[in-house]
């Protein structure tokens, strides 16, 4: 959903969240999420590993965008779009210099 279109009173299914259509939530329910509260304290980072890990594949990093809006949102941020947090995804990504296979470790600070 659309940042500007979010209510937090409204967050019923994980498609009422800011930046999540239907894909991301698909992939959010590969990681075992099905309610948007269950984001309440989550590491974006250990997320994105996870669902690479259950996929087989390494997602586009801006995913790790979207997980770092949304999980920023339930911990009580107000709803941003996903490219708010590009910048910041990049310098937490060379602060852990990331490997050449663009690997990421299981945890990192949560905003």
């Amino acid at each position: 959903m659309h940042p500007a279109k979010v209510r937090r009173d409204q967050l019923h299914q994980l498609t009422d969240l800011p930046n999540i259509g239907s894909a991301c939530a698909a992939d959010l329910a590969l990681l075992g999420i099905q309610t948007p509260q269950q984001l309440i304290g989550a590491c974006p980072f250990t997320l994105y590993r996870q669902l690479c890990d259950i996929t087989g594949m390494r997602h586009d990093p801006c995913m790790i965008d979207v997980l770092m809006s949304v999980t920023d949102f339930m911990n009580g941020a107000p709803a941003r779009s996903w490219w708010d947090y590009t910048a910041a995804r990049k310098v937490w990504q060379a602060a852990q210099h990331e490997d050449a296979a663009g690997s990421l470790p299981l945890t990192a600070p949560v905003r």
